[in-house]
């Protein structure tokens, strides 16, 4: 069995890369992977170990062709506060507003419901891989790659991942490994602190735009309850914070936001879509702001919630996930 390096010090480039590129291909033993995986996370992940990591993954998915100016907007999982899907939403919304979306999701790891799950509670065919996804974002404008689907190697580490029972740098490895190469994401992860380290490794990826939040309440995404933390390159610079006030948005408490199982958040997203107002639509209005600026498509914060709020409030939402649904 292949040999990992000591990860109790941050590794260079190359070391990562092979010891990445060895894990997913099963080489090493399963004990070492996790003994590997644990420290590093301890120790926390560098820009290079995570860009490293990430080209080996991409080098091994099953990818699909997505058409110039495709987005993508997830966010990295584990911060623990079971919030309604919000990355889901606003990938709808930026769709209906002509935005090409490639969604890159999978099923709930800490969570109560992940965005496959919620997917799947709507109506959505999983199974929406390959030729049919591409189909769907060409004709749709929007399509969901389930991670299950696209990243084979992934299923020698999941029972090592949920073995150590936290989060590990796959967390992070996965929204920069989207099967459709999209040069343009927005992306949430649950640590302030990370955001620039995070930002760092999207630009040594070779991404052409990207904005990288973290809500202060821990949130893999925008917060609607106050400040959160931001990092962006590629001609969209917004400064390092932003609040919903910024939007022209109302704040509200982030119990407003709390989740439940698939079914419960399924039922709020298409709540929201009929016109009901409160934290949930707000939290969408805010992180699909950042989408469209990402995307090239907004001038600002509150341009980019005023699109949003029309998209919803005019049916173009509501019309796209039915479409979406039906799509074969």
């Amino acid at each position: 069995m292949t040999k990992l390096p000591d990860p109790t010090a941050p590794l260079d480039e190359a070391a990562a890369y092979q010891a990445f590129a060895d894990m997913l291909d099963g080489k090493p033993r399963e004990e070492d992977i996790e003994h590997f995986l644990t420290v590093m996370t301890e120790r926390d992940e560098t820009a290079v170990e995570i860009a490293a990591a990430a080209t080996a993954m991409r080098e091994r998915l099953i990818a699909i062709h997505a058409p110039e100016g495709a987005i993508d907007v997830c966010g990295t999982g584990g911060d623990g506060q079971h919030t309604l899907n919000v990355s889901t939403a606003v990938s709808m919304v930026v769709a209906a507003l002509g935005v090409p979306v490639a969604k890159h999701g999978n099923r709930a790891a800490s969570s109560k419901a992940g965005a496959s799950d919620t997917l799947e509670a709507l109506g959505l065919d999983l199974d929406h891989a390959g030729t049919v996804a591409e189909r769907s974002l060409s004709e749709l404008g929007i399509c969901f790659l389930h991670a299950a689907n696209h990243h084979p190697a992934m299923a020698r580490i999941t029972p090592i991942r949920k073995r150590i029972g936290k989060r590990t740098i796959f967390n992070l490895m996965g929204p920069i490994s989207n099967p459709a190469r999209v040069s343009r994401q927005l992306i949430g992860i649950a640590r302030p602190d990370y955001v620039p380290v995070y930002a760092a490794a999207l630009q040594q990826l070779g991404a052409e735009a990207a904005m990288v939040v973290s809500g202060e309440e821990g949130l893999d995404e925008l917060s609607i309850s106050g400040l959160s933390r931001i990092a962006s390159f590629g001609g969209i610079d917004r400064g390092t914070r932003v609040t919903p006030d910024d939007a022209g948005l109302e704040a509200f408490p982030i119990e407003a936001i709390r989740g439940g199982d698939p079914e419960h958040n399924a039922a709020a997203l298409r709540r929201l879509f009929d016109g009901e107002t409160g934290g949930y639509r707000n939290a969408v209005l805010l992180n699909a702001a950042g989408a469209l600026i990402v995307a090239g498509r907004a001038s600002g914060w509150e341009d980019g919630a005023k699109q949003t709020a029309r998209a919803i409030d005019e049916g173009a939402a509501k019309d796209l996930l039915d479409r979406w649904i039906a799509f074969r």
